[in-house]
């Protein structure tokens, strides 16, 4: 089994908790361990947050998830004017603002970014699951 959802959303800070909320849904319905559930939460809400900051011109973007066996892929695409990881800077020290690529790759297994200059950039972000004893997620999954 393989589950997967895909939102195309505004670029409004008020999508955020929908999409969040969403996939925190599913994956809890699957059983996935909490700790798990909150680092997924904290990556896609970084690069939600980042995509709403910076991607403009756009007007929307898409996220999707998808769940197969013990990995959660998720892929934040925009339509934005696109950037290059390597040239953003370090935050400083004590800083509010500028650490989201620092805390996606602390806690996703796998990242990925495309940029495509003048076309927006595709975040691609994987975890790896853990499902609590006897959850239905890991029996499903497994099938």
């Amino acid at each position: 089994m393989e589950a997967t959802m895909a939102l195309r959303l505004p670029r409004d800070a008020a999508s955020v908790p929908l999409i969040r909320q969403m996939l925190d849904g599913t994956l809890r319905s699957l059983g996935v361990e909490p700790q798990v559930r909150d680092d997924i939460e904290l990556m896609l809400t970084e690069a939600c947050s980042n995509v709403i900051r910076h991607a403009a011109p756009s007007d929307d973007y898409t996220v999707s998830a998808s769940v197969h066996d013990h990995l959660c892929v998720i892929k934040v695409v925009d339509n934005g004017d696109g950037f290059d990881p390597r040239e953003v800077a370090e935050p400083e020290p004590g800083a509010e603002h500028g650490r989201g690529l620092q805390i996606m790759r602390a806690l996703a297994d796998d990242i990925r970014f495309t940029n495509r200059r003048e076309h927006g950039s595709v975040v691609c972000l994987e975890k790896r699951l853990r499902y609590a004893p006897g959850a239905a997620g890991q029996h499903l999954m497994a099938t």
